[in-house]
């Protein structure tokens, strides 16, 4: 049975697959490339998956995400647009450790490496994009993955062909911590509308420069008490997400949300409020990416 590892800068998750590709059993540990020391790749995945080898012996592992960057254990060659799933078969490379008969890294993709237009990178989504093109019986779509750095990717007759990078979630966190907002947003219940009224505030901004002076009114209604304190974190989120979503989802009419419940929550209600159809991905999407790149690895 192979193993499938989706490791990213945080997180590492990992699936055990059953003969027919479906997931077995899964865990996910705080063991992220920020966790790991120097050398430490292959002690630390050999530590997360022990029960299982221990059961089964050795056996295959490809792993996606931030491990094949150059932070990560093996840095990993992008491949280009469009990038189908047999250019990521392709472009796998393998790993050679102690104790791992059988390791490989998944590629990321990356756009504008012509020149002609700006740069853009990712790793772990790719995988999980072919993931969910399985699991919901398509070809074709645009979907949102939401996170500190969020991807919006266009796929077409199978490839990507499109995507872009929005760092929402990195910015919220920044505000909300790091500068004058911070000062006015405690610990509280969610609110629901405060988000919507976030989203609202987005959709009429007339130029994207007014995003900038739009964050700073969150400061001044709170000063006279048209603003809560207590919802000035939901307000800046529906913000950011609106903003986000209007530029992802331009001349879209649907978009498929892949990702964690909470987040992705956030971006199906942006969605539905901004009139803009919404579908929610099947789970375990970076384990049915690895399957598949792993099957036509074997074929060829």
């Amino acid at each position: 049975m192979p193993v499938a590892v989706d490791w990213g800068t945080s997180r590492l998750r990992a699936y055990l697959l059953d003969e027919a590709g479906a997931v077995a059993a899964s865990l996910e540990a705080d063991k992220g490339l920020m966790q790991v020391p120097p050398g430490g790749y292959a002690a630390v995945l050999a530590e997360a998956i022990a029960p299982w080898r221990e059961a089964a012996g050795d056996m295959p592992v490809l792993m996606s995400g931030m491990v094949g960057s150059r932070q990560g254990w093996v840095e990993v060659p992008y491949v280009g647009l469009p990038a189908t799933l047999d250019d990521l078969a392709a472009g796998t490379v393998p790993v050679e450790a102690p104790g791992f008969a059988d390791l490989a890294i998944v590629p990321g993709v990356a756009a504008g490496t012509d020149g002609a237009g700006w740069a853009d990178v990712m790793r772990g989504e790719e995988t999980e994009i072919f993931g969910v093109l399985e699991g919901l019986g398509r070809g074709d779509g645009v979907f949102v993955l939401p996170g500190s750095h969020a991807k919006w990717v266009r796929v077409e007759g199978g490839a990507i062909t499109h995507f872009e990078t929005f760092m929402t979630g990195e910015v919220f966190e920044a505000l909300s911590k790091h500068t004058i907002l911070s000062k006015m947003m405690p610990l509280g219940k969610a609110s629901p509308a405060a988000f919507a009224r976030g989203v609202a505030a987005a959709q009429g901004l007339a130029a994207p420069g007014e995003l900038l002076t739009r964050l700073f009114s969150i400061r001044a209604e709170t000063l006279f008490g048209r603003l809560d304190e207590a919802d000035a974190a939901d307000f800046l989120s529906g913000l950011l997400i609106g903003a986000e979503v209007l530029a992802g989802a331009r001349a879209v009419r649907e978009v498929v949300v892949v990702g964690a419940a909470g987040l992705a929550a956030r971006y199906l209600t942006a969605l539905e409020q901004l009139g803009i159809g919404a579908v929610n991905a099947p789970p375990h999407a970076a384990a049915a990416g690895l399957k598949l790149i792993a099957q036509r690895r074997a074929r060829s």
